[in-house]
């Protein structure tokens, strides 16, 4: 019996070709892109017409109030409150996965598939984990973290085991037209990477101005309001110091931006909530790990020094550099996911 399988197409090269190669292998494949905004957009007009160039059919699944209330409100509340949130982090486990996932099943599909830089294995201890592409300047698997057990055990991601360039030249082989569209570089919702405008229009108010001040308390200027800013920011703080002076930590109780030299945004403790376990089934005292504080970040080594379910502690073998509330940090051993988490402090 021939496996169905629902791909997330995003209009971009990596699911398109996603979906070619799972035709390809034998599966009945079904293509679904996610409606975010009330028009229907250039992706999603690219999406189609790849499914038709493919021969698959082809739906279209409004999730524009989910991603509003979900991903869009909770990106502006956790600027406004001093965080630096991380969208898609969120938005993968709870609007992709959770939405193509139930469509699927509905639909007598088995499993939904994706564009990503990623695998998934199953390890000894029963529990399914993403791991590393082969080609680590795309991996993606740090915004995977949040998945749940029975969202991997149901997906599929045929990419993981290509490079980048062999991907478009799958594209152009097979004549689709996305072959060298961009790789999306912003947040979906922000596509000229200025948050601040955005909270300002989102919300319809300013945020009020503060002080930026010292370690000390002392008074150094007057800031924008503190969603403009984030751990270990330098650039557009105006402020004539002398020297190079880098945001240090947010206040949202006293509206308050603390600056400093870049020697005291590096840290080597951080605690985080909101874990899901992924890879391990249970984290101890003492357990080591590669920790990944950022997307882009290379990863350092630490050790558990505190878990009760609710909240990690971390100490890092080597500094880390501007550990930001609101951020992931994912837990790794070898290749494979272990956990992730958000950092709190």
């Amino acid at each position: 019996m021939t496996k169905k399988v629902v791909v997330g197409m995003s209009g971009g090269v990596d699911s398109s070709v996603a979906a070619y190669l799972l035709k390809e292998r034998g599966y009945e494949v079904i293509g679904v892109s996610l409606q975010t905004f009330n028009e229907k957009g250039k992706d999603i007009e690219d999406a189609e017409r790849v499914a038709g160039t493919l021969g698959i059919p082809f739906y279209i699944i409004n999730v524009c109030e989910m991603f509003e209330k979900e991903i869009i409100n909770g990106f502006v509340s956790e600027y406004m409150n001093g965080r630096t949130p991380n969208p898609c982090c969120v938005c993968n486990a709870r609007i992709k996965w959770k939405v193509l996932l139930k469509w699927a099943l509905e639909n007598g599909a088995e499993y939904i598939a994706t564009g990503h830089y990623a695998r998934i294995d199953r390890l000894p201890n029963g529990r399914y984990a993403v791991c590393n592409s082969i080609t680590a300047k795309k991996d993606q698997t740090y915004a995977l973290c949040n998945l749940s057990q029975e969202q991997l055990a149901h997906t599929i991601m045929p990419v993981g085991e290509l490079e980048k360039k062999d991907v478009r030249r799958i594209a152009e082989r097979i004549g689709i037209d996305v072959a060298g569209k961009p790789d999306s570089q912003d947040i979906c919702f922000v596509p000229d990477n200025d948050y601040p405008a955005f909270i300002k229009t989102k919300m319809g108010i300013q945020c009020a101005r503060g002080n930026f001040v010292d370690t000390d308390g002392n008074i150094l200027g007057e800031h924008k309001g503190i969603f403009c800013y984030t751990i270990g920011q330098r650039k557009g703080l105006n402020l004539a110091m002398g020297k190079p002076v880098f945001v240090n930590k947010i206040r949202p109780e006293t509206n308050e931006v603390v600056v400093g030299g870049e020697d005291i945004i590096f840290c080597t403790m951080l605690e985080a909530g909101n874990i899901n376990l992924m890879g391990a089934a249970s984290i101890h005292t003492g357990d080591r790990f590669m920790g990944k504080i950022r997307y882009a970040h290379a990863g350092e080594m630490c050790t558990v020094t505190y878990f009760d379910g609710d909240t990690i502690k971390l100490r890092f073998d080597k500094p880390v550099r501007a550990a930001t509330p609101g951020q992931s940090v994912v837990l790794y051993s070898g290749p494979y996911v272990m956990a992730g988490a958000v950092i709190s402090g």
